[in-house]
């Protein structure tokens, strides 16, 4: 894998654990580019999960030298520690697997796209280079795992129906993500906990802020926990809004400990594959306002009518205000989706539906 944070590293690290725990013996083969402190302890943890070791290659993150050496290092590797199964993780990952069986490793090779690849347009020069390489990469893949239905549907419009076999395995939770998450005194009436970036909504969820009020008509208030590469013009529109006393910027912080601090999450992200965030504020038990990208919906379940379009202030203002003058009713739609949840969203299905596949790969002559 490439990505150093995100859910990509999130649930190749709960995979990571999984297969350990079921006696399967486990390495990752990480970016040397990329990696920070934070990067750096996260693999630290793992190291005890990981008996094949964490091994790094230059992963640069559109095209470079990278890509020519890399393939040939992991072929080594594989060789060298006798592996059965290589499994790429997200757009480089899954390139960098699956020529590693083009220059002649003998593992089967397990791709997940993770969003990557198809979240490059092909009208871009990009788009067109990586699409071209994952239609000339299906004939090296033993079979593509997909985390939503959304994604296996937009692989298939943007690249090509595969030739390889193909299965949704949803994101999985543990048990003690389950545990409930109540608000914790004097706490917000919205949470949001994600990038701070455009494609997350978040100047959508500012605007759709202005005019909410609690049922006393006070105005509503909400923290933004998260960082990233649009956080001061986040914070000029929020002073632009007036909203100043009415947002609170935490910074980065672990998605459970931020959601006690509100009431209600929002996700209003412009584009989504399938968000862990929404996965687990459902887990904690806190209701739940998304727009209806991606996978969302099929996060959802039974409650996917509730969903609100992308980039919509007045859609999103409309389910915010909702929320707030019907708590019962939120309230109510929070416990049938916490029950979808937790029959279709476990890490034991994830980890078993993923090693089931791998035997599958490897029981073919």
């Amino acid at each position: 894998m490439r990505a150093p944070v995100g859910g990509l590293f999130r649930h190749v690290a709960d995979l990571t654990r999984a297969l350990a725990g079921m006696g399967h013996e486990v390495g990752l083969v990480v970016d040397s580019l990329a990696n920070d402190a934070q990067t750096e302890t996260r693999l630290t943890a793992l190291l005890p999960h990981a008996s094949l070791g964490i091994h790094r290659f230059a992963m640069p993150r559109v095209l470079g030298a990278g890509d020519l050496a890399t393939p040939l290092a992991v072929r080594r590797l594989a060789g060298k520690l006798d592996i059965d199964v290589l499994h790429g993780h997200g757009a480089k990952g899954g390139f960098y697997a699956r020529l590693a069986r083009l220059a002649g490793a003998r593992a089967a090779a397990v791709y997940t796209p993770h969003g990557g690849v198809l979240h490059f347009s092909s009208a871009s020069r990009s788009g067109q280079v990586f699409h071209l390489l994952e239609r000339a990469l299906l004939r090296q893949t033993g079979a593509i795992i997909f985390e939503s239905a959304y994604a296996k549907a937009t692989y298939a419009a943007l690249i090509a129906e595969p030739s390889c076999p193909t299965v949704v395995i949803y994101n999985g939770l543990t048990r003690e993500e389950f545990v409930p998450l109540p608000p914790a005194p004097n706490a917000a009436d919205f949470v949001f906990v994600g990038e701070l970036r455009q494609l997350k909504g978040i100047f959508v969820l500012v605007e759709a802020l202005v005019d909410v009020r609690r049922p006393d008509g006070s105005p509503a208030r909400l923290v933004m926990a998260g960082d990233g590469g649009d956080r001061q013009s986040l914070i000029e529109r929020i002073g632009q809004l007036g909203l100043s006393d009415r947002v609170v910027l935490p910074g980065a912080m672990p998605a459970r400990q931020v959601f006690p601090q509100g009431w209600c999450a929002v996700v209003p992200s412009l584009a989504e594959s399938l968000p862990y965030v929404v996965l687990e504020a459902a887990a904690g038990q806190l209701p739940v306002i998304a727009t209806r990208v991606g996978g969302i919906p099929e996060i959802f379940g039974p409650t996917a009518g509730s969903l609100v379009a992308p980039n919509d202030p007045l859609a999103l203002r409309a389910a915010m205000q909702q929320a707030l003058d019907h708590r019962e009713q939120a309230q109510a739609e929070m416990a049938t989706r916490l029950d979808f949840v937790r029959q279709n969203f476990s890490l034991e299905q994830m980890s078993g539906q993923i090693e089931a596949l791998y035997r599958g790969l490897l029981d073919k002559p």
